[in-house]
């Protein structure tokens, strides 16, 4: 049976998908989720927030990976009264990104319906090696649709993600919030980035302390290299970002500007960040248009949040990429703050005459003996090479001009 994609852009696709009624919904950590399956993958995704989470890469291996966190209350009771924490796990879609939301008449939780309200199942379909699912959502706080679509291919190890905001005015701030389990060995994780033009951290609180939260970064000074990040301390006075878990007892956000992300596009070549886990066997990968989304986003948690639910026993990582100025919000994007004012895009534009899609990226590979820190990436039709510090190389299939093309195939 052949399946129909109503005319929203995205090539119709009925020549390679069989029509499948529905996923497998099942409770996955406590949460009501759909079951989205492919040869190397099976992808668990909450009908409340669409986050995705468990992701098991290579299922079809002996030793298949699950590199994604999921919050450790979700089996507790009272449930957490912020939304977005409720099901908190994995990536997730976030519109407005951040927490202060209050902006004219509008009145956002803190990342955003997308994150936060149920979704609507729309569509399924298998066939010839690949993997279309789509879900939905009719926003109220700013009136709007966000469509997900999520793709998965049997030979790779990838999530394709695309979320098209139509019927919508203004501007937003908006990203994917990443979220990774690091393990608890300090150090275990190894980060990179694509070059950055520099960084910043959050705004620094009174005393260094901010509703329980504990940080350790001084958001007063802009730096260019995320290995000499400034501390509130005198020693160290600097540390490297990617190298986690680090500094417990600590919660700190941190922003990076992709190099050339104001001028980028023009440019076809995709901006990354790599986590290489543990153990050194495999690596995460996310892959971006920098035009889009020019900001990677560090939210570093290593124990350092003590009111409930965290009660100071999580240790995650989000590597988020967004359009936004950090985590603050919807309002602090929109009003002069320190990125805009240095010509970094803090919010996307958004009109009900023409769709806007945001293109996603995320992946695994594994990685041989000796791989450690990615140093660079090189990008040939249908492959990503990973070159680490040590000179040890791994490969990615990943059809990565998704990010600009949009094709769902």
């Amino acid at each position: 049976m052949g399946l129909s994609i109503r005319d929203t852009g995205v090539k119709r696709q009925s020549a390679l998908y069989c029509l499948i009624m529905e996923p497998t919904r099942r409770s996955v950590a406590a949460q009501l989720s759909w079951v989205i399956e492919s040869r190397s993958i099976e992808l668990s995704l909450t009908e409340l927030g669409g986050m995705m989470a468990p992701v098991l890469f290579f299922r079809d291996s002996r030793n298949p990976v699950q590199p994604y966190y999921v919050s450790p209350w979700q089996e507790e009771k009272p449930a957490p009264g912020e939304p977005v924490l409720i099901p908190l796990r994995g990536d997730f879609f976030c519109m407005p990104f951040g927490a202060d939301n209050a902006y004219r008449a509008e009145n956002h939780v803190v990342h955003g319906e997308p994150a936060t309200a149920s979704w609507t199942f729309e569509s399924y379909a298998r066939g010839q090696g690949r993997t279309l699912f789509t879900a939905g959502m009719k926003t109220r706080q700013r009136p709007g649709q966000v469509t997900k679509r999520i793709l998965l291919k049997d030979n790779q190890n990838v999530v394709y993600t695309q979320h098209e905001l139509s019927g919508y005015s203004g501007k937003t701030s908006l990203g994917h919030h990443a979220t990774l389990n690091p393990g608890m060995e300090p150090g275990g994780m190894l980060i990179s980035t694509s070059p950055v033009e520099f960084g910043l951290a959050r705004p620094m609180p009174p005393n260094y302390t901010l509703e329980g939260e504990y940080l350790s970064l001084d958001g007063s000074k802009p730096f260019r290299s995320m290995q000499k990040v400034p501390t509130i301390w005198k020693d160290p006075a600097t540390v490297d970002i990617g190298i986690f878990p680090a500094r417990e007892g600590y919660c700190d956000i941190v922003g990076l500007v992709s190099k050339g992300a104001r001028a980028a596009a023009t440019s076809r070549r995709p901006a990354w960040t790599t986590a290489v886990f543990p153990g050194g066997k495999y690596l995460w990968f996310a892959l971006k248009n920098a035009s889009l989304l020019p900001l990677t986003l560090f939210w570093m948690e290593n124990r350092g949040r003590h009111g409930a639910p965290w009660s100071g026993r999580n240790v995650c990582i989000g590597l988020e990429d967004v359009c936004g100025y950090l985590a603050e919000g919807l309002a602090p994007s929109l009003k002069k703050n320190p990125l805009s004012e240095a010509g970094v895009p803090t919010a996307v534009k958004l009109s009900p005459a023409k769709p806007v899609r945001i293109n996603y990226i995320q992946g695994v590979t594994r990685v041989p003996a000796g791989f450690d820190r990615v140093q660079k990436v090189a990008f040939a039709p249908g492959v990503a090479r990973f070159t680490a510090q040590s000179g040890k190389v791994a490969e990615a299939a990943v059809d990565w001009d998704f990010l600009f093309s949009g094709a769902m195939e």
